[in-house]
């Protein structure tokens, strides 16, 4: 693989000077190009950290009670200058093999000079997880060890990215709880786990915050993770529409392309592909699935999809079609939601970002990172 290189600093130079497709057409362009590391060679060294969560955390999946992540560490041989990344697993959805992970981060350990020549590579993409951590950690170590990644106005400390309120799934009373608290901290925008509790206590929650507040006080979205039947989702979906829901994410199982395609064509509410994206890597294969399905958003998670370079390929394809798109976290801890952070910021995306999952752990990372209200900030 062949990689040029220039200078971090030309590339934010010129970033400003362009808009729209320009502007993702020349990040998509000179990602490789962001990494202009001196030929100092470097070591590299892993551990794993469980994420523990303060309440368990439900979908209509699984319920989340503890999560496995771990932590890539970068350093020159010579200097004491360290660059973090996270990679971190979702294990019931991510294509990384469970079965050999932690040898894959040896191997990765131990060739870590020869990155230039792996990080893309078709069989470096069966681990999405760690070619974002990866990344992150080259970029981290890029900028001097100080969790920068993307140097922008966010990380000067002059602006912040809006994100939603996430509600996660319990009883009523529990998703009541939620909403309230996240309605009085200032959020404009709620997103609410649906599909594993009774159908019609989630009706019925849904029509009281929408009767109690409007579509211009309260954006209100929802994800189903796929748990609703192609043969009566029509159905849901004309209510969710009927109440000015802003958007399902992933309404039936990933995988059944006609069925999704189908409803995409004929919903009454705007449908966002999520889980769908996962373990598609060739860019061609993006385009052919988006130019199919016509989705009226894509959800980007990095670590589930190839890292910041295969996010950016997913952009450059749906600005070409007329897509819309967000980013989200995936349950990472505080390195890879801080990394996540700062890619989204510069793409110039205005859209309330999915990133407020760090706060759901009893024992994160410190990063520079911080939640202030309904806005992420820099430190």
């Amino acid at each position: 693989m062949v990689f040029q290189y220039c200078k971090i600093t030309e590339i934010y130079r010129i970033l400003p000077s362009l808009t729209g497709n320009s502007k993702l057409d020349y990040l998509c362009g000179m990602y490789k190009a962001l990494f202009s590391l001196p030929s100092t060679p470097l070591k590299a060294e892993w551990r794993r950290h469980d994420l523990v969560f303060k309440q368990p955390a439900k979908t209509s999946r699984e319920t989340f009670k503890k999560k496995d992540t771990y932590i890539l560490k970068l350093s020159f041989v010579d200097q004491k200058i360290e660059g973090w990344g996270e990679c971190s697993p979702l294990w019931t959805l991510s294509i990384d093999s469970k079965d050999g992970y932690s040898e894959k981060l040896d191997w990765v350990c131990e060739n870590i000079n020869d990155w230039k020549n792996f990080i893309y590579s078709d069989e470096f993409s069966l681990y999405p997880s760690i070619q974002f951590g990866l990344e992150t950690a080259l970029l981290d170590l890029q900028y001097g060890g100080k969790k920068v990644i993307f140097p922008s106005r966010f990380t000067n400390g002059l602006d912040s990215i809006e994100i939603n309120g996430l509600i996660w799934m319990g009883n009523y009373d529990y998703m009541s709880q939620q909403i309230e608290g996240k309605i009085e901290a200032g959020y404009n925008c709620v997103k609410l786990k649906i599909g594993a509790i009774d159908w019609e206590q989630e009706k019925d929650l849904l029509q009281k915050i929408r009767s109690k507040y409007s579509t211009e006080e309260i954006e209100l979205r929802v994800d189903a993770n796929g748990a609703f039947n192609p043969s009566n989702v029509g159905v849901k979906l004309q209510f969710l529409a009927d109440l000015k829901i802003h958007s399902i994410e992933q309404p039936i199982m990933a995988g059944n392309i006609e069925e999704m395609t189908k409803l995409c064509s004929e919903t009454p509410v705007p449908i966002a592909l999520d889980e769908e994206l996962i373990g598609i890597k060739n860019y061609d294969q993006k385009r052919e699935l988006l130019e199919k399905v016509k989705p009226q958003y894509i959800i980007l998670k990095p670590s589930l999809i190839g890292g910041i370079k295969s996010c950016n390929e997913w952009i450059k394809i749906a600005k070409e079609l007329g897509v819309g798109w967000w980013a989200t976290s995936a349950l990472e801890g505080n390195i890879g939601l801080n990394a996540i952070a700062q890619f989204a910021y510069q793409t110039g995306n205005k859209m309330p970002q999915g990133l407020g999952t760090g706060q759901l752990f009893e024992k994160n990372f410190e990063v520079p990172i911080n939640l202030k209200g309904n806005k992420v900030i820099f430190r």
